[in-house]
């Protein structure tokens, strides 16, 4: 949608507000009550110099009190509340301090990988509804109006303290915790899987079996096994 802004010169960039930033709440109910002429207040999120626009958000105006809350946020700081939801997308958070949220049960928003950095299947096995939790901020969602965290990132990573004494060729043992269609994924320690490919001997979950450190990459948390032959 674009906007012709007040005091703008002929020829100065246009107003654009995108399909995701008119409003946190249902899209469609909003959008069809918007007409060519109607007057809009709208605050400035980007300036876009390539294409000679300037991105609006009707969202911003519309939750004035909570835009604001989440725009004093800074990655890196610690916050806390309760879970109000869990979903298959993710976890609601309700903060404890802060207006609460238009639409959703709460928030603050935890993404699946964010939770722990152990393998879980259920977000259900690493946190409850009710439960109180302490998260770390990383940034602010102005689609849909919320603080994104991290559950994960108020612990220390299991992956690098595993890689502080493990190099190649060193040889382990573990427990076969998923067979995927390349291969299958072996727990060595608490909280640190790593895949051994398809061309090695096809093993079951709940397997124990030896394995060799073929790569560790600290970075991308990737380890790689070889499973080492079965005693005769």
């Amino acid at each position: 949608m674009t906007v012709a802004l007040d005091g703008a010169p002929v020829g100065c960039p246009l107003g654009w507000v995108g399909a995701l930033d008119v409003t946190w709440g249902p899209r469609r109910t909003r959008l069809d009550s918007l007409e060519v002429g109607q007057r809009i207040t709208a605050e400035v999120i980007a300036v876009d110099l390539d294409e000679e626009r300037v991105q609006l958000s009707l969202a911003a105006t519309e939750h004035a009190e909570l835009w604001g809350f989440l725009k004093r946020l800074r990655p890196g700081e610690v916050l806390s509340g309760t879970v109000a939801s869990i979903e298959s997308f993710g976890v609601f958070v309700a903060l404890d301090d802060g207006p609460g949220h238009p639409i959703h049960p709460g928030v603050g928003f935890i993404t699946h990988p964010d939770l722990s950095w152990r393998h879980f299947d259920d977000p259900r096995d690493v946190v409850r509804v009710g439960e109180r939790v302490t998260c770390e901020y990383l940034y602010f969602d102005t689609t849909n109006g919320e603080a994104r965290l991290s559950l994960r990132a108020t612990s220390p990573d299991p992956f690098q303290a595993f890689a502080d004494g493990t190099a190649p060729g060193d040889t382990l043992r573990g427990c076969v915790t998923k067979v995927v269609p390349f291969g299958y994924f072996v727990r060595v320690v608490d909280g640190v899987e790593g895949l051994v490919p398809l061309q090695d001997p096809v093993a079951v979950v709940g397997e124990e079996l030896g394995v060799v450190v073929t790569e560790l990459d600290r970075e991308r948390r990737r380890l790689l096994l070889r499973a080492t032959p079965a005693s005769p």
